[in-house]
């Protein structure tokens, strides 16, 4: 039987959003690095073409490449490179929401780029699991939508709305009484951000382990997937490529052949099979980065593919882990050594 928590998404750390956002304000290089230290540690953005998605060069992943060069840990430092230079996503936090949105979108066209933005605050969060939390009710998640909308404002941004919010008023996690106000709130939320001039927005439809698209098409509808361009899966998640690909093909051909994103940041070697089945899902060893962000996919139904997740955060206190969010070096390092 299916565990719910195989779709777990990861909770942000807060400090490290916050610090994250405070650079940004403060103005930080829109080509990356650290210019009083190693220019070996530089970041800069991908091929707009392939990958027009923002590269922070203030990220987690870049801040520890610099660390690791400043060191003289080559080694290492061309590991985490493999992480560093690759746009991930910058996932909001429940306290500044327009000033975070506004940083990370502001510098992002400073560097003629795309914001990749993860609104993850629904109220009743994750089910009292590793990520749990969320906006305290309907009216504070409206209020917090509506900072994110005025952060965003006409720049050019791609959010992933709300992993598994969906997903849990199918399985079972979520209480029954508050499945009307999350179909409200994700439709509400969903017209405010596409009322935005360059905002595209993928609501979260799980991934390729959790069950049948046939559970969770109507749901989808009811949340306002038709409004949405389309829907993410395997978000935190480890299932291949080519598994998300058919998940999401045969979604897509329920809700009106809307088009998907996929996160690959740690599909490389599938997922976990060994070990207990429900912690699968929570840090398991042995995984790999997968395919780096593009919008060339090997799909006309894929958008893009993308890394929601932050390659390096961890996915709670299981297996040795720090707290959902956290940076975490050595399971960074083992990602990027396992990736081809």
């Amino acid at each position: 039987m299916y565990d719910s928590r195989g779709a777990r998404s990861s909770a942000w750390a807060s400090a490290a959003v916050a610090l994250g956002a405070a650079l940004l304000l403060a103005g930080c290089s829109s080509d990356g690095g650290d210019k009083n230290g190693d220019p070996g540690a530089r970041v800069t953005q991908q091929p707009k073409p392939a990958d027009p998605f923002w590269v922070n060069p203030d990220g987690t992943a870049a801040r520890q490449l610099a660390a690791y060069e400043k060191s003289g840990k080559k080694a290492e430092a061309a590991q985490i490179r493999k992480i560093a230079e690759q746009p991930v996503g910058e996932w909001i936090g429940p306290e500044n929401p327009e000033k975070e949105a506004r940083g990370f979108t502001q510098a992002a066209e400073k560097s003629d780029r795309t914001a990749l933005l993860v609104l993850y605050n629904i109220p009743h969060r994750d089910c009292g699991q590793y990520s749990q939390g969320g906006a305290a009710d309907g009216n504070a998640y409206r209020a917090w939508i509506d900072g994110v909308a005025r952060g965003i404002d006409d720049r050019s941004a791609t959010v992933i709305l709300e992993p598994d919010a969906v997903l849990h008023l199918v399985d079972g996690c979520t209480p029954a009484q508050f499945h009307e106000e999350r179909y409200d709130l994700l439709k509400g939320a969903i017209a405010k951000l596409k009322s935005l001039r360059n905002t595209k927005v993928y609501l979260d439809a799980g991934n390729a382990g959790w069950g049948h698209p046939d559970q969770i098409f109507q749901p989808l509808q009811q949340a306002g997937v038709d409004q949405a361009d389309g829907f993410s899966v395997n978000v935190s998640n480890f299932y291949s490529t080519q598994d998300s690909i058919a998940y999401g093909k045969q979604l897509s051909a329920k809700v009106g052949g809307k088009h998907f994103v996929i996160d690959t940041s740690r599909n490389g070697n599938g997922p976990a099979t060994a070990g207990d089945p429900s912690q699968r899902w929570c840090n398991p060893p042995g995984r790999a980065l997968g395919e780096t962000p593009t919008t060339k996919t090997a799909d006309p139904l894929v958008d893009a593919y993308l890394w929601v997740k932050r390659p390096g955060e961890s996915d709670g206190t299981c297996k040795g882990g720090p707290k959902a969010g956290d940076w975490w070096a050595s399971y960074a390092l083992a990602l990027a050594k396992n990736s081809k």
